[in-house]
C-alpha cells in the first residue's frame, strides 16, 4: 500500500540531496526542502529572498556600528533578530511540528533551538559574521570561532542569543541528560550541514511517531536514508513504520535488510536508554534481533499469503 506521501518522497529526497551537495555553507535550501512533507506546493523562493533581505539589514546594522569585537557584533545581531524582528523560543508549544519547519519559523518567528539556530546562522553569515552550528546534546547552539586572540563565543538562539560559559554548557547538559551526564569539550564540536539536516529530520520523525502520524514519519525516514544510506536504525524504523501502515512487502524488505546488515553485538538505543556494560549491550542487541526476527517471520507468512 503506497500513501500519497510515499508517491513523492523520491522527488523530495532528490531535491534534498541536491541542496546538501551545493557548494558553500547555506543550510536554508535543505531546511526548506524538508517542509515538503507538509507543504508540497509551497513556493520556497520568497523565504530565501526574505533571508537575503534580513541578512542585508543585519549587515547594515553591523556596518553602522562599526564594532570589531565579537561580543558587540553578536549583541547587535541579537537586538535585530530578537528585539526588532521578535524571534523567540517556543517554550509553550515546544513539540508543535511547525517549530521544525523553516517556513513556519520565519512566518511565526518562533521555533526550537535548531530551527532558530538555522535562522541565526543564515542571517548572521549573510551579514558577514563567521558562525558555526554546534550539535550539543538536547539543545542546538551556535559558535563564534576565536579569531585574533579573542575567545570563542557560544550563543543560544533559543534564549534570545544568550552567551554561554562552559559552566552554562555543563548545566545545560545535565538539564537534558541528567545529573550523571559527563561534560566533554567534544560535545561542542562543529556541526556540518549534514549534521544539522539529520538532526532536524530526527526531531520531526520522533514528533510524528509520538503523534502516530506514521505516513509522515515514514516519509522522514526516507529522507534520512537518502542523507545517510548507512543509518541502520533508520532502515529498521522505516520497516517498522511500514509494518504499522500494513505495507507488509516494504516492511519485510527493510527488516530483512536490517538483520543482514546489523553488525553482531551492535546495540539499539531503544527508548533512548543506552546500555552501559558490554553484557547489557549484547543482551540488548540479542533481544532486538529476536524481536525483529519475529516480525520478519510474521511478515513472510503474510506476504506469502498474498501470492
Amino acid at each position: 500500500m503506497t500513501s500519497p506521501l510515499q508517491g513523492r518522497s523520491a522527488q523530495v529526497a532528490s531535491e534534498l540531496l541536491h541542496a546538501l551537495n551545493e557548494p558553500g555553507e547555506a543550510i536554508a535550501p535543505a531546511a526548506l526542502t524538508i517542509v515538503r512533507v507538509e507543504y508540497p506546493a509551497l513556493d520556497l523562493g520568497p523565504y530565501l529572498q526574505r533571508l537575503e533581505r534580513m541578512g542585508e539589514t543585519a549587515a547594515a546594522r553591523l556596518g553602522r556600528r562599526g564594532e570589531p569585537r565579537a561580543e558587540a557584533q553578536i549583541a547587535t545581531l541579537n537586538a535585530y533578530l530578537f528585539e526588532e524582528l521578535g524571534f523567540s523560543g517556543n517554550r509553550e508549544r515546544y513539540d508543535d511540528p511547525r517549530n521544525s519547519f523553516l517556513n513556519e519559523v520565519l512566518d511565526r518567528r518562533t521555533g526550537i533551538p535548531i530551527s532558530l539556530a538555522v535562522v541565526y546562522l543564515e542571517i548572521g553569515r549573510r551579514a558577514g559574521l563567521r558562525l558555526e552550528g554546534v550539535n550539543f546534546p538536547g539543545h542546538f547552539l551556535v559558535r563564534v570561532p576565536a579569531v585574533s586572540g579573542s575567545d570563542e563565543l557560544i550563543v543560544d538562539p533559543f534564549h534570545s542569543g544568550a552567551l554561554l560559559s562552559e559552566v552554562d554548557c555543563r548545566q545545560l547538559l545535565r538539564q537534558h541528560l541528567g545529573d550523571e551526564a559527563a561534560f566533554d569539550p567534544t560535545l561542542l564540536a562543529t556541526a556540518t550541514r549534514q549534521h544539522i539536516v539529520v538532526r532536524m529530520l530526527v526531531n520531526l520523525k520522533r514528533l510524528y511517531v509520538r503523534m502516530r502520524s506514521f505516513p509522515q514519519a515514514r516519509f522522514i525516514s526516507d529522507l534520512l536514508l537518502t542523507v545517510d544510506p548507512s543509518a541502520l536504525s533508520e532502515l529498521r524504523d522505516r520497516g517498522l513504520l511500514a509494518y504499522h501502515m500494513e505495507d507488509f512487502a516494504a516492511a519485510l524488505r527493510d527488516l530483512e535488510a536490517y538483520l543482514r546488515m546489523m553488525p553482531r553485538g551492535e546495540s539499539a538505543e531503544a527508548g533512548g536508554q543506552v546500555p552501559h556494560s558490554e553484557q547489557e549491550r549484547n543482551e540488548s542487541a540479542s533481544s532486538e534481533s529476536s524481536q525483529i526476527w519475529e516480525h520478519v517471520k510474521a511478515l513472510r507468512r503474510r506476504v506469502a499469503g498474498f501470492n
